[in-house]
Order: structure tokens, then sequence, then C-alpha cells
């Protein structure tokens, strides 16, 4: 079935009522002890582990995988220092290879974390939930329009089998945000008006060739460099700041989107093929509007914050670990110290609801594709710098390696901005040679 902006409300709606009700699916139910299978193991994967073992002494990591041996070796090593026999990973349960996490959801384990690069998250968070696993998904959670509707088909699979689902748009569990919003929506700033997302800073990290690599293994080790794997700053970063802006109007889904971006100072070997600026503004059916601002250049002017800007004061939000987080104007508000990080509550939420016997569900399913498929559209629409509209985004399918091996060619996606159109109407891109 064609899926369209109404259609997308419709099914989002359903899975926002799933995250209020329902009876989450218990398998550890004999005993406390939850077993976790962790899909990727860099540094993103170890955190979400360290995370989640810092809240709950009755979790254990059973299973893992990862594409590179000598990374998983080394983030399990790394995380037995730190935990000893809570980390009971061994030559029999680590798995190595781009199908690997199929080994992993075949385990035991009752709950998966996803940490694998984003271009493999639809089909991991599809496969683990038909596995009747527990999932936590790392942002974003999709690089294309095809990958949202796969990722809210398996939200909706989520929901049936009553399996909790939880978002790593980290964000929405730090303590100091859930209060400013709260405020929001009492009227602290009036009636929202608009809202800016900033992520400005310098550049990521980038990973030399090595020699004897070949073209994927290579892009794969510099993966955060090409937007094929990572979909551009705004999804992989500019993300979270976006999120939480839409999470301050209240969750609305964009009409369309104007953009501008290009490379300014990824110039340099090793720097792939990504902007290092992008500028978008998101329009909404009701006439308010989102900006958003990603940049990566060193020596410039650095901000990460969500600013939401009201009737009656502007709500200013820093992330989980920068201060100058608070409400400004007719009420204004500064948020205490949170006791614990947003990162380690997104766990506590998840393994709690798994344990709640029926009284917790959580499902994170609506806005974490909400947010992606914004940030998905901001990325269209500098790429072809035209006004791009939601349905034309949510059409959008990029294109894949013709296989998922060491051997393969991976894709090369053009993205040079006005030589990029629509070819049929919400139904593809082509570039204009």
């Amino acid at each position: 079935m064609k899926q369209t902006r109404r259609s997308f409300l419709a099914a989002s709606a359903v899975l926002s009522a799933a995250a209020l009700s329902g009876v989450p699916r218990v398998h550890a139910s004999e005993s406390s002890l939850l077993k976790i299978g962790l899909i990727g193991c860099g540094g993103r994967g170890s955190g979400a582990i360290v995370d989640a073992f810092s809240v709950d002494p009755q979790v254990k990591l059973t299973a893992a995988c990862d594409i590179f041996p000598e990374r998983a070796n080394a983030s399990l090593e790394g995380l037995k220092v730190k935990f000893g026999d809570r980390i009971a990973v061994n030559k029999d349960s680590l798995f190595i290879g781009f199908d690997a996490y199929k080994k992993v959801l075949a385990s035991d384990v009752d709950v998966v974390i996803l940490a694998t690069p984003q271009h493999f998250r639809p089909v991991t968070l599809r496969d683990a939930i038909a596995a009747g696993k527990h999932v936590f998904a790392e942002k974003p959670v999709a690089v294309d329009g095809a990958g949202i509707r796969m990722v809210l088909a398996a939200a909706e699979m989520a929901k049936e089998k009553k399996l909790n689902l939880v978002s790593g748009l980290v964000n929405r569990y730090h303590m100091p945000n859930i209060e400013i919003i709260k405020r929001i929506q009492d009227g602290a700033i009036g009636k929202v008006i608009s809202a800016r997302a900033h992520r400005m800073g310098g550049q990521l990290w980038k990973r030399p060739r090595i020699e004897g690599d070949s073209e994927m293994k290579y892009q794969m080790r510099n993966w955060v460099n090409f937007n094929w794997i990572a979909s551009e700053y705004i999804n992989d970063v500019t993300i979270h700041q976006i999120d939480l802006c839409l999470w301050a109007m209240g969750d609305p889904t964009p009409v369309a989107a104007l953009g501008m971006g290009g490379r300014t100072a990824r110039r340099g070997i090793d720097t792939g093929d990504m902007y290092d600026c992008m500028a978008n503004t998101f329009e909404f059916e009701d006439g308010r509007f989102l900006m958003s601002y990603s940049r990566q250049i060193p020596g410039s002017w650095s901000d990460c914050a969500a600013y939401v800007h009201g009737s009656e004061g502007t709500a200013t939000m820093k992330g989980t670990w920068l201060k100058g987080s608070g409400i400004s104007g007719a009420h204004p508000f500064e948020p205490g110290k949170a006791a614990l990080t947003g990162n380690q509550y997104e766990h506590k939420v998840l393994l709690d609801a798994i344990r709640s016997g029926g009284n917790v569900y959580v499902n994170n399913g609506k806005y974490m594709a909400n947010s992606t498929m914004t940030c998905i559209l901001g990325k269209l629409a500098a790429y072809t710098g035209q006004r791009v509209t939601w349905e034309e985004a949510l059409a959008y399918e990029e294109k894949k390696p013709d296989a998922y091996s060491w051997d393969a060619l991976p894709p090369t996606l053009p993205n040079e901005q006005g030589l990029y159109k629509i070819a049929v109407p919400n139904a593809g891109w082509e570039y204009l040679n």
C-alpha cells in the first residue's frame, strides 16, 4: 500500500497508543536475570552496555557480533575489565560478519542493542522483533523513506507481540528536558510558534585507509564519513536537536522542507562524501516552522541546542551534558541536576518495562520514525535544491550495495546541490549529468 503523510500519521497514532498500554513480553519470568545481545561492538554499542549495566545489576551480556573481529575482541576485553563475569560472551557466542546479527537473534537473549551504522537499522530492527526480542535501537533508524516504512511495520509488529522498543534519541530520557517539555505543554512559553535546531562544531572522527583493505572495508571502517551508511550529518547527529524541537512542538510531521548545503572544509583525504554544512526550514500544516543548522567546520562558532520560541517566552535545551537549559520569559525555569544521565535512564526504562509483569509497555516507534524521516527530508531538500514534500521523501529509496561482502562495491550517491531531481513524482530520484 502506498504510504502518504496521512497514512504515516495514522500509523503513528496507533503506535502512540501502544506506548501507553499493553502487556510486555517477559522472557526471564522465572528469574530476574535478563540476557542482552549486542549487535555492533563499536563505541556506541560498548557505551550502551556500560549504561545498561550501570542501572541494572541483573543483566548479562551473553552474545555479541560485529563485522570486524578485532573491534569485537577489543570491546569485549575492555568490558570484561569493568564488569567481570557479567560479560559472558565466549568464542561460541561471538559472531563475525555481515549476517552475524542473525546468530545473536537466534540465541536465547531477552533484549538486543542495535548499534551498527544506521544503514543496517531497518533490517536488524525488523528481524529482531520477528525473532521475539525486546529492542534498544540507536538513532537514527533509517537512511531513506523505504527504511522508515520498514521501521513503522516493525514497530507495529512489536506492539502486536508486546515487545518493548526504546529509541536511542537520548534527549527524551534526560530529566531536565522532560521537565522543560512538561512546562511547555502546560503553557510556560505560551503558544509554540517556531523552533531552531543547532548542531554546529568541528569535524567528526575519520579513519585512514589500511593497506590491503577493499573499498567496502575502508568505507565501513570510516563509515561516519559516507552518506550511504551514515545518511548525512543532519540525520546522524543533528537529529538529536531536531527531535527535541519536534517533541516540544507536539511531534508534528512536516509537510515539506527547503534546504541548502555543501562541502567547505571536508576536502581532505578520508573525509568521504558528506556535507560539512547544511541549513533547512521545515514547514508544518498549521503554519509553524522549524529551522535546522548543521555544521562541521573547525574554528567556527559552536552550538549544540534546541530553541523553542513561544508567544510568552523561549525554552532552551542544551542536551544531556551541557549547561544552559531552561525557560526565559513570563515563567522562567532552570532545571536541576539529573540523578541519571539520559543514556542511563533510557536503558532503565527499557529493562524495567521488560520486568514489569504487564504493568508497563514502551514503544518509541512513532517519534523515532518521525524524527528520522524529518532529517531524511531535510537531506533531500539540500541535495536537490528544491522544496521537497514529505510524500516525495517517504517514497525515496537509496541505492544499496549489490551484496554485503568485502568484495562488493559500495554505492555512490550523487549529492551535488541542484544536480539531483525527482524522476517521477513519489517514485524516486535521478542524477542530472
